[in-house]
């Protein structure tokens, strides 16, 4: 997950704090929209 961090800070500008919060509003999406993927998106953005 640091490594998508990192991506994020240095192709988008962002902070680590909006980093962060990006990569959850990603998993909070994808749970929501493809409920049978929750464990799957546990995994790959972490829990």
């Amino acid at each position: 997950m640091q490594e998508l961090i990192q991506k994020l800070q240095q192709e988008a500008g962002l902070t680590e704090e909006q980093a962060k919060k990006a990569i959850q509003s990603m998993k909070d999406f994808v749970i929501e929209k493809f409920p049978m993927l929750e464990s799957a998106a546990n995994k790959l953005f972490g829990e």
